[in-house]
């Protein structure tokens, strides 16, 4: 067993925000050593937590259309590591949506993790929690400024919005993603990915 599977194993068994996990504790990450994409995202999602299976949704699905990679290379924890922001199903808010990633989990374990993994080429920052935590003060006000500002962050990260249905009005009304953006990354992934 790697140190790496050791703190996994560590991780998985976490139960620190237990009391505040509607569903309870069900950490779901991937992370080999040899991984050279980690994705950061938000938080599990109820049908992530049912199958412990991360971006195992629509949003995960436009994720990978994103990416240009099929959910085989996806979910290949020899080239793809994913860890979101909070590890567990953190439940709703009062007037609807996911409630926010729970704060225990980066600064718990992000750091241990990611040391663990040196091959790391790209860290994908999905969503403004992401974004927020990996870039501080180096961010825009808003999450579309730090996205608009995508290439100041590279090579290290590459900041994108949350690939939830939400997402489809802001493209629209951003049509430099697509045309800029998106070129730029699949390019990097498909790189990154062969090497």
């Amino acid at each position: 067993m790697t140190k790496l599977d050791q703190l996994l194993g560590e991780v998985r068994a976490c139960t620190l925000c237990a009391e505040h996990l509607p569903l309870g504790p069900r950490p779901t990450l991937r992370a080999k050593r040899s991984a050279r994409l980690l994705i950061v995202g938000q938080a599990p999602g109820t049908k992530v937590h049912e199958t412990g299976i991360p971006w195992n949704d629509p949003s995960g699905d436009r994720l990978r259309d994103w990416l240009a990679i099929g959910r085989d290379t996806f979910y290949d924890e020899t080239k793809v590591a994913i860890m979101p922001m909070g590890f567990c199903y953190p439940g709703r808010l009062p007037k609807g949506g996911d409630a926010p990633p729970r704060p225990e989990c980066a600064p718990l374990w992000h750091a241990h993790v990611r040391a663990l993994m040196p091959s790391i080429e790209l860290t994908l920052l999905v969503g403004s929690y992401a974004q927020a935590y990996y870039l501080a003060k180096g961010r825009g006000d808003t999450m579309t400024e730090t996205v608009a500002n995508w290439r100041s962050f590279l090579p290290a990260f590459l900041p994108t919005p949350h690939p939830s249905w939400r997402t489809t009005a802001w493209q629209k009304k951003n049509p430099w993603f697509d045309a800029e953006l998106l070129p730029e990354l699949r390019s990097r992934v498909r790189k990154i990915l062969r090497g």
